[in-house]
Order: structure tokens, then sequence, then C-alpha cells
């Protein structure tokens, strides 16, 4: 399947790819919101069966460039993840680089919290921080802050 929108014939292995912190939404929006997306023949990303390291794996890498759309679903323990927040620097590189399209929605988090890491969500996001190099805090910090800046969904408006 290629996308007619991009200059090159780049292919895509994936319709989208979801971000997200499991403990917060795999069992309650994230199943609801994939069981759609599979229901509508949506080809998603799933990633049950990988290994969590302290950092992405070459797999996740791959999964994220060989998607169409990324769906960075923002809830409050979201950046309390190394694993996510290495997740969306690498998303928006490729945004960036190949036309990803982001989209962004703030579950149980406003999006403001997002964008300056604040309340819990940038408690979290502290934590996270804590012993990691000055160059990773600021990539985080920009990916952020660029993410939340997207126009996206916050449920509450639903």
């Amino acid at each position: 399947m290629t996308d007619p929108s991009s200059s090159s014939s780049a292919s895509w292995r994936y319709d989208v790819f979801p971000s997200f912190r499991g403990e917060d939404v795999r069992k309650n929006f994230l199943s609801h919101l994939l069981k759609e997306f599979e229901n509508k023949g949506i080809l998603t990303f799933r990633d049950d069966q990988i290994e969590r390291s302290h950092s992405i794996g070459p797999e996740l890498v791959e999964a994220i460039r060989e998607s169409k759309i990324s769906v960075v679903l923002f809830s409050e323990n979201y950046a309390s993840s190394s694993w996510c927040l290495d997740e969306l620097v690498e998303i928006l590189k490729c945004q960036e680089e190949q036309g990803l399209k982001v989209m962004p929605i703030f579950y149980k988090v406003d999006p403001s919290e997002v964008r300056k890491q604040t309340g819990k969500f940038g408690m979290g996001f502290l934590k996270t921080c804590h012993g990691k190099s000055e160059e990773r805090q600021h990539s985080w910090r920009q990916a952020l802050t660029d993410a939340a800046s997207i126009v996206g969904d916050h449920p509450q408006d639903w």
C-alpha cells in the first residue's frame, strides 16, 4: 500500500502506530479504539509481543517508520515512561523526515499539562528525567511541546 500524497513511493506496513502508556489505557480506551480500527479494516501495529527494555528496540523504530499515521495517546502517566518518551521522539523525527501524520489524543490529561510538563503529568516527567542526560531531557521536552501543540482530540470534548 502506498501513500499517494507522498512524493516518494514509500511502502506502508501499518495504517496506524499507536503510542501509549499501557497501564493507563490498554484495558479501557485503547482496547475500544483498536477494536474499532480492526472493525474498519485499519491495520494497526500491536506491541503485545515486544519485550520491554530501557530504550525502544529496532522493531518499534521500524514499525513507526512503516506506518502512515501515529496516534499518540497522552495520559497522566505517559511521561513516566522513558520508553514512551523515546518513542515520541522517533515519531516526531519520522513526521519531519518522511511525513508521518501524527494525531494526539489527550486522555484524562489537559493538553497544556503535556505541552508545559505540569501537574501530575509533569511530576511523572521529572521523575523520568532524573539521572538522564541534558540532551535526552531536552529532546523529550521538545517532543512533548511539539506533539501537544498539534491540534488533536480530547475525549472530554466528545
